[in-house]
């Protein structure tokens, strides 16, 4: 009955427009209510909930993104790439998609990365002959995945929240699953590219030349080696490899590309503590919510069921699959974690997945729901900056949200594309 109500006024609070975070405590806070708990399991939840030394990171990561798209480093990676590629039909379309990988092993926020990429591409792709409501589709699907390239908000919160996953390791598992989401993504915009006569318009009144635009990018490339060869050697942690990538942008903002100033670095650090603060304050309340679930007995029954369903293995990924899509079309990956993750964990737990694996499979699922319509985070973004409406991206990104299925499969159906480079490393 507790239970019944928990998840009701959770739904309700949702439905009432009642932010995410505020609504999983003012539930979980009930729930204690009504089971006649002590109320110091609250305070003493949210206190557990973000006294964790790996979220450090999130703030960090956070304020790199920022510095990142601040210092003009998402112009540059467009002109290398596209001096790279060429300006044929899907040229653009590869770029947006190939900038969105790049950019995403930096910040690991969709949202950023839908915002920074649309900015820079959508004038160049509407000059060069696409359509709007497709540049703000293969955007938005792009941007999505920058939760599966390391760093990852997404993924730190899973490995603070699954005992037994370390930060390294999703991170690592992550990068193979992310680079195959995007090639998935960049095969299908350039086939709708070619099926379409979608780009080739415009010329270029001079041609870029890749040596030196490379060394214009050079700087912005070396981030994501900088951030995941240090935590490979051992260098620094997930946490202090954030805080050298914060003072790896303002050197290059400051030094190389003296693009910022003194006034942008105050606005940075107020927009990534803004951001940071709603993350974290998610977290914490969503621990009076976790420990509701678990304390009062809540989660193992809805687990039995799913698993009890006699599905199998695959029906059970196929249902998750569903499940996850329709929700991420309406929540973020970092709280669907959060709501989510005390029923996953004892499913994957009784079928014997890896939870590395799991963790990865899962944030795919996610991804997918970022950029489907109704209500999918990136896509709106991109849409706002493209300037039309999410209808009119259904004829498109209804072939990319496939795309991104199909390389959902593969890792699912071949878990070595996920758990090969940790293993190898040892982690």
């Amino acid at each position: 009955m507790v239970g019944a109500v928990l998840f009701a006024v959770f739904a309700a609070l949702l439905l009432g427009g009642v932010p995410v975070g505020v609504a999983l405590g003012l539930a979980g806070a009930l729930a204690i209510w009504l089971a006649d708990q002590s109320p110091f399991a609250m305070p003493t939840s949210v206190y557990a909930g973000i006294a964790k030394y790996p979220l450090i990171a999130i703030p960090m990561f956070v304020l790199v993104g920022s510095v990142f798209d601040r210092a003009g480093v998402a112009l540059r990676l467009v002109r290398f790439a596209t001096a790279l590629v060429g300006a044929g039909r899907g040229a653009l379309a590869s770029v947006a998609v190939l900038v969105a990988m790049v950019i995403g092993g930096i910040s690991g926020s969709g949202p950023a990365t839908s915002a920074a990429v649309g900015q820079v591409v959508t004038r160049s792709m509407a000059a060069d002959g696409y359509p709007r409501p497709f540049i703000a589709s293969t955007v938005g699907a792009a941007a999505a995945t920058d939760i599966l390239i390391p760093p990852s908000v997404a993924f730190i919160i899973y490995a603070v929240l699954v005992p037994g996953v370390s930060v390294p390791a999703i991170f690592m598992a992550g990068l193979f699953p992310g680079i195959l989401a995007g090639l998935a993504i960049i095969a299908t915009a350039v086939a709708i590219s070619l099926l379409n006569d979608f780009g080739g318009k415009a010329r270029a009144e001079e041609r870029l030349r890749v040596w030196q635009t490379f060394r214009e990018a050079f700087w912005g490339l070396m981030a994501p080696v900088i951030i995941l060869g240090g935590m490979r050697i051992g260098l620094f942690t997930p946490t202090e490899a954030a805080v050298m990538a914060v003072f790896y942008g303002l050197f290059v903002g400051f030094v190389v590309y003296r693009t910022l100033t003194f006034r942008d670095v105050y606005e940075m650090l107020v927009e990534a503590g803004e951001l940071s603060a709603v993350i974290l304050i998610v977290v914490a309340l969503a621990s009076v919510f976790a420990w509701s679930t678990s304390t009062l007995g809540i989660v193992q029954p809805i687990a039995a069921w799913v698993v009890d369903l006699g599905l199998g293995e695959y029906g059970t990924l196929a249902l998750l699959t569903l499940l996850l899509v329709a929700v991420g079309m309406f929540l973020d990956g970092i709280s669907i974690y959060l709501i989510l993750l005390p029923v996953l964990v004892p499913i994957a737990n009784a079928f014997g997945w890896d939870l590395v694996w799991f963790g990865v499979i899962l944030t795919m699922k996610i991804a997918v729901g970022q950029f489907t319509p109704p209500m999918a985070v990136n896509l709106m973004v991109s849409c706002r900056i493209a300037g039309v409406s999410m209808e009119s991206t259904i004829p498109w990104v209804s072939w990319l949200v496939a795309a991104m299925l199909a390389a959902l499969a593969l890792v699912i159906a071949f878990p070595a594309i996920a758990l090969w480079l940790p293993r190898a490393m040892g982690m």
